[in-house]
C-alpha cells in the first residue's frame, strides 16, 4: 500500500467513509481500569492500575501515518505498560488526516499533557509515541518546553517519525529491506497531516526543532525500518547539542518493534515501563 501514493490516499478514503473502531477491546478491562472523557471535543481513554497504583501519568500517542486509527496492538501495549508500572495512561483519540492537521492537533494534546502536568507535576508526567505518533510525541515536548514547563519524566519514542519530507539519503539504502513501509505513501500521507505547514515546521518534523530543556528522552529504532534514517539523525542532532539520549538499536528489526508480541518487544517494554515509573 504504501509503494504507491495512490493506493494509500485510497485506503484513507475508504477509512473516511468507513471510519476503524478507536474503543479498546473488552478484554484489556480483564486486568485494568479503562475510563473515558471528552476534553474539547476529544474522547480521552484512562487507562489505570486496578492495585499498586502510583501518581505518575503518562500520555499514549498511538502510530498510523497519522491517518489510520489506534489498533489492538497499541492497546495491548498501553495495557501491559500499566499493569507493570501502575502508571495511568491516557490516550487522546486524535482526529486522522487530513481532517486532524498539525498545527491544531499538537496544540491540543499538549493541552492535555498540561493539565496532567496541573496534577501531579511535570516531573511525573511522561510522553509515549510510537511511529508518528513518536514524532507527534517530541513536537509536544517542544510545545510544553516553550510553554516554559519544568522538565517531563520521560519522552519515549518508538520507531518515531520525526521527517515528513522523505528526503535523507539513507532511505535509499534502508527501504529495500523494511517490508512494511515505503517512502511513497508515507509522503502522501505526511502532506494531509502537515496541511499548511511546510514540510520544515517543527511540528510536522520535530528533526528541525531544538531539543534542549525537553527531559530525558529514549529511542527504540529498528534497522531494517526506513524511519531508522529519522532516529539517527536524531541521535546526531542530540550529541550536537550536547544532550545524551537512551538510544537503542533492534539489529534486523522492522518498524515499531516494540509493541510487537516477540522477544524484542517485551524487552524494550521493560526499558520503556522504567522511564516512566
Amino acid at each position: 500500500m504504501f509503494s504507491d501514493p495512490r493506493k494509500t490516499l485510497e485506503r484513507v478514503e475508504h477509512l473516511r467513509l468507513h471510519p476503524a473502531k478507536a474503543e479498546p477491546r473488552a478484554s484489556i478491562s480483564r486486568h485494568v481500569d479503562v475510563t473515558s472523557r471528552v476534553i474539547d471535543g476529544w474522547t480521552v481513554f484512562d487507562v489505570s492500575a486496578r492495585s499498586g497504583s502510583n501518581p505518575a501519568r503518562a500520555v499514549f500517542l498511538h502510530g498510523g501515518c497519522y491517518v489510520f486509527e489506534i489498533d489492538s496492538l497499541h492497546w495491548r501495549f498501553v495495557a501491559q505498560l500499566v499493569r507493570e508500572t501502575g502508571t495511568t495512561i491516557s490516550v487522546p483519540i486524535m482526529p486522522l488526516a487530513p481532517a486532524g492537521q498539525a498545527s491544531v492537533v499538537v496544540d491540543k494534546v499538549a493541552n492535555l499533557a498540561q493539565s496532567l502536568i496541573a496534577e501531579v507535576g511535570a516531573g511525573k508526567v511522561s510522553l509515549i509515541g510510537d511511529s508518528s505518533g513518536g514524532g507527534m510525541a517530541l513536537a509536544v515536548a517542544m510545545e510544553l518546553r516553550d510553554r516554559k514547563h519544568e522538565l517531563l519524566r520521560a519522552i519515549v519514542l518508538s520507531a518515531p517519525w520525526l521527517d515528513v519530507s522523505g528526503t535523507d539519503p539513507k532511505l535509499a539504502e534502508i527501504a529495500p529491506r523494511d517490508p512494511w513501509l515505503a517512502v511513497p505513501g508515507t509522503k502522501a500521507a505526511g502532506a494531509l497531516y502537515r496541511a499548511e505547514l511546510p514540510e520544515s515546521d517543527w511540528r510536522v518534523s520535530p528533526i528541525h526543532g531544538d531539543l534542549v530543556g525537553l527531559g530525558p528522552i529514549t529511542v527504540f529504532t529498528g534497522t531494517r525500518d526506513i524511519v531508522h534514517a529519522d532516529a539517527l539523525r536524531l541521535l546526531a542532532k542530540a550529541e550536537e547539542q550536547g544532550i545524551q539520549i537512551d538510544f537503542h538499536v533492534g539489529e534486523g528489526m522492522i518498524h515499531n518493534y516494540p509493541i510487537l508480541p516477540i522477544p524484542e518487544g517485551t524487552a524494550a517494554r521493560a526499558v520503556v515501563a522504567k522511564a516512566i515509573s
